[in-house]
């Protein structure tokens, strides 16, 4: 099956480099390129492109609204972050509106179409590293005193060993170090790992962080 790839940069260098990178890969094909935001948008829109390569800093639409529109029309793209920054706060800000990873535009060819197979797939592009930095940025921005908040229904929904999982997760283990951890199979973490997903409405493992902590089931730095 052939993934269908948009690329979305300000830079004609950066799109005409992809364009050429990816065309090189097989199973990959470039449907299209968008030199701002609302571009992007319509080209996601009148391609529908499996993945979506997306810069943050563009003219007339930056890539933050440009993803929050595109995942809410059209939820089956993909979209994949391309910075030149590392994990800053902008690139936490497009996790959070459902961008499903991030990579550095100087990452080498084969690692960039390895990110698009990945995400294709359905996974989130988002090694524990990368989880971790994104708990730095949510004990970074909570307030000293968080409020009080109901819980989540949705919570009520997982077993308890699911809520373990969860919050094992969301600070940022690995499923070989959520195994070590519980004791368990990689096997019955990954079931785990796919049943909270589902009954939470989530689509990827980065979802999964950003609600642990905005539902309140735990707090950075400290226990749920």
């Amino acid at each position: 099956m052939t993934i269908r790839v948009g690329i979305a940069d300000d830079q004609a260098l950066v799109r005409d480099g992809l364009r050429v990178q990816l065309g090189y890969a097989d199973g990959l094909e470039v449907v299209g390129a968008a030199a701002d935001g609302e571009q992007a948008l319509a080209l996601a829109r009148r391609e529908r492109p499996d993945v979506l390569l997306m810069d943050i800093r563009m003219p007339v639409l930056d890539g933050i609204e440009a993803t929050r529109r595109i995942v809410r029309a059209r939820p089956v793209t993909r979209v994949v972050i391309l910075t030149t920054f590392g994990l800053d706060g902008y690139v936490y800000d497009a996790l959070r509106v459902g961008a499903s990873g991030f990579m550095l535009k100087d990452a080498p060819p084969e690692e960039i179409v390895a990110a698009i197979r990945v995400v294709a797939n359905g996974d989130a592009l988002l090694a524990p590293a990368i989880t971790r930095a994104v708990i730095e940025e949510f004990a970074r921005r909570a307030p000293s005193t968080p409020p009080e908040r109901a819980p989540e229904p949705a919570l009520e929904e997982l077993t308890p060993r699911e809520r373990e999982v969860l919050e094992l997760l969301a600070r940022g283990l690995s499923n070989p170090e959520i195994c070590e951890r519980l004791v368990i199979s990689e096997a019955t973490t990954k079931t785990h790992v796919a049943r909270i997903l589902q009954k939470l409405g989530l689509r990827d493992r980065i979802q999964a962080v950003i609600y642990a902590y905005e539902s309140g089931l735990i707090q950075p730095g400290g226990r749920g």
